[in-house]
């Protein structure tokens, strides 16, 4: 993402803001518990009105959950664009949101599930997570393909620092499908998330 303008850019001193976001399809019989960790996750944000240190907080718990899942990786995907423009920075953080929100079954459900609807409901055999962060400064594990284990798991751990390091500026994660009991099936699936590629 280097460009003769990135380089101006940090010479005149501006602010470099990186927008991404990634996807990670897993599949199997075990991906079903990971829904449990991906909707904690959600209820916590919305229970703290989508404060950032919440929101970084159950970022590191679904980066942490989706490394032990490493095993059940399937497909992966990641897109983003460096900004000099917070505003502009803003803009495509939104647009991702919104595309984000409007996949298969992404938005969770604000009811939670009961033991009894757990008990009935079929396990679904594919998970898709969408992360989307703004962050600033460099970093190149996330500004890399990451259609490979090893970038994905450097990707994931590269979240968790920024974090930590306080450079979050954004975090937005969707996953497909939201709800227990509801079914990402392989049609929906190549419908859905067509820029996914086999890991």
């Amino acid at each position: 993402m280097t460009s003769w303008q990135d380089r101006f850019n940090k010479m005149t001193g501006q602010t470099r803001f990186v927008v991404c976001r990634l996807f990670l399809h897993l599949g199997g019989e075990q991906v079903a518990p990971l829904l449990g960790v991906l909707n904690r996750s959600a209820q916590d944000a919305m229970d703290s009105d989508g404060e950032l240190d919440v929101l970084g907080e159950g970022l590191v718990k679904i980066c942490e959950s989706l490394l032990q899942y490493d095993s059940m990786w399937a497909s992966a995907a990641n897109e983003g664009n460096v900004f000099w423009d917070e505003g502009e920075a803003g803009d495509y953080v939104q647009e991702l949101f919104t595309d984000s929100s409007q996949r298969y079954m992404s938005e969770p459900d604000p009811t939670p599930a009961t033991a009894e609807t757990d008990l009935y409901a079929p396990a679904t055999r594919n998970v898709v997570v969408m992360i989307t962060v703004a962050y600033e400064g460099e970093v190149p594990a996330l500004e890399a393909d990451l259609t490979k284990d090893v970038a994905m798991k450097q990707a994931l751990k590269a979240l968790v620092n920024l974090h930590y390091q306080e450079r979050l500026r954004a975090i937005q994660v969707h996953f497909s499908p939201a709800r227990f009991g509801d079914e990402l099936d392989p049609d929906q699936l190549l419908l859905n998330f067509p820029e996914l590629a086999p890991l």
